[in-house]
């Protein structure tokens, strides 16, 4: 049970930052406000006049997605309880746990890097017209960002 808390406190403090990224509102992300997430387009999908061959693409790049990121997360789960194992001995070889904490760091960096290819993809699939709509809906839904 003890292993079990400290890797879960070990996997919380490790993606911190990714929740908080996650988390952040359009208006307090730059970014946040150039792309539209998944559940936001398909939401309005019909008000944006989506086209059959957007929504394909746009489905096909959530379904690529999300596998990968399955695959990252099964993985970095794995390499967390091998960290929490370096850790929980009365004294830690530091460069074997910083190793192993880097493997953490870099599948975490890959989530989030295949997180923004979604969301490019997204918003390349989106004509310019689709993407001010979908602006001026999320103003209105009170998801946040301002109006560009």
């Amino acid at each position: 049970m003890r292993r079990f808390l400290v890797a879960s406190a070990c996997v919380i403090m490790l993606s911190a930052a990714g929740l908080q990224a996650q988390a952040a509102k359009p208006s307090d992300d730059p970014l946040a406000k150039l792309l539209f997430p998944p559940e936001l387009v398909l939401k309005h999908a019909q008000d944006l006049g989506l086209q059959p061959a957007q929504r394909t693409t746009i489905v096909s790049a959530i379904k690529e997605a999300q596998g990968d990121m399955l695959d990252l997360q099964l993985e970095m789960a794995e390499r967390a309880q091998a960290l929490v194992k370096l850790m929980d001995v009365p004294r830690v070889d530091e460069a074997s746990a910083l190793a192993q904490a880097d493997k953490v760091l870099g599948l975490e960096r890959d989530m989030k890097r295949k997180q923004l290819q979604l969301l490019v993809r997204i918003k390349n699939a989106l004509t310019p017209e689709q993407q001010e709509r979908l602006r001026n809906l999320r103003a209105r839904d009170g998801n946040g960002g301002d109006l560009e």
